[in-house]
C-alpha cells in the first residue's frame, strides 16, 4: 500500500475531525470521504467562528482605550464538502462512535470493497419459514415475457435448420 497522504487519511474515516480553514473558521464533523484534491466530506458538522468587535470609549477627553470583545458563534451545517484548497490543518477530535458498522454507516476500507446483497451472486434472505424464496424473483411474475428468452415452441425458424447456409452464401450465387 502506498504511504501517501491518501493512505494516511483512510485510517481516519468515521473519526470526528477538527478542520481549520484558511479564513479562520473551524469545522468539526465526522469524516466520511476524500478525493485526490484532498476535498473532504464531513457529516454532522458544526462551524465555529470567532467574531471580534472593538468598542472605543473616551476617558474624559484624555485618551481613547480600545476594548476588543471576542465571542464565538456556532452553526450546525450537517453534510458538507470542504474544498481541499481551503484546509489549513486537520486534527482528530475523537474515535469513531461504537457500533458504527452495525448501524449501516460507511465501512472503512476504500474503493472496491464489496458489500453483500442480492444481485451479486447471493441468494435472497430466507423467508419467515426458514426456506429460501421459490419461483421467479419479485416483480417478474411466473410466466416469461413474450419475445424474450428461448425460441418459440422449441422449433427453429423455417429454412434455418442445421446444415443450411445463411441466405446469400450459396455456391455460385453472387
Amino acid at each position: 500500500m502506498p504511504s501517501g497522504k491518501g493512505s494516511k487519511l483512510l485510517r481516519y474515516i468515521e473519526h470526528r475531525l477538527r478542520v481549520s480553514l484558511s479564513d479562520g473558521r473551524t469545522i468539526i464533523g465526522t469524516f466520511l470521504a476524500f478525493d485526490k484534491h484532498l476535498n473532504l466530506v464531513l457529516v454532522d458538522t458544526e462551524e465555529f467562528r470567532t467574531l471580534r468587535s472593538s468598542n472605543s470609549k473616551s476617558n474624559g477627553g484624555a485618551g481613547r482605550a480600545a476594548i476588543v470583545e471576542e465571542r464565538q458563534e456556532k452553526r450546525s451545517l450537517g453534510l458538507i464538502i470542504l474544498r481541499g484548497e481551503n484546509v489549513v490543518s486537520i486534527a482528530v477530535e475523537g474515535p469513531p462512535p461504537p457500533g458504527v458498522n452495525a448501524a449501516g454507516r460507511v465501512n472503512a476500507g476504500g474503493p472496491g470493497v464489496a458489500r453483500g446483497g442480492v444481485g451479486r451472486g447471493q441468494l435472497p434472505p430466507p423467508t419467515a419459514a426458514g426456506m429460501p424464496m421459490q419461483g421467479a424473483p419479485m416483480g417478474l411474475g411466473a410466466a416469461p415475457v413474450h419475445g424474450v428468452g428461448g425460441m418459440m415452441g422449441g422449433a427453429p425458424p423455417p429454412m434455418m435448420g442445421r446444415g443450411m447456409a445463411p441466405p446469400g452464401m450459396g455456391r455460385g450465387a453472387y
